[in-house]
């Protein structure tokens, strides 16, 4: 029973607070909706930069590593070969990596900003 009054009085008190509050205007609603589909827009445009640079990182990182492997691999028979073939390697995938990295930072916007109350 204490749980059903208190629960009443709370809404009631959110309630006398929800009539007093103003609610925004149509100018500002339309304002919030361009700038919310310019943002949308912005992040497309962002992803869709930076999808080719993404998938070249993924390519040339996955490929360094590889040689690297192979590299490795070969060390016991072929030390000249597998010790080359590590460092040209582990070079490749490091440029992927820088590759990828470049990418994903094109798809950032920066740090969000806080919601404007009305």
């Amino acid at each position: 029973m204490k749980v059903v009054f208190w629960g009443l009085l709370f809404s009631f008190f959110v309630s006398q607070k929800g009539f007093a509050q103003e609610y925004p205007s149509y100018d500002s609603l339309k304002k919030s909706l361009t700038r919310l589909e310019a943002d949308l827009y912005q992040v497309q445009l962002n992803l869709h930069q930076s999808q080719k640079q993404l998938k070249s990182g993924i390519l040339v990182a996955t490929l360094g590593y590889t040689v690297t492997i192979i590299g490795g691999q070969l060390l016991g028979t072929k030390p000249e070969l597998g010790e080359t073939l590590l460092y040209v390697g582990g070079a490749t995938g490091i440029v992927g990596t820088v590759v990828l990295f470049h990418g994903f930072k094109k798809i950032s916007l920066g740090p969000p900003l806080p919601p404007r109350s009305y």
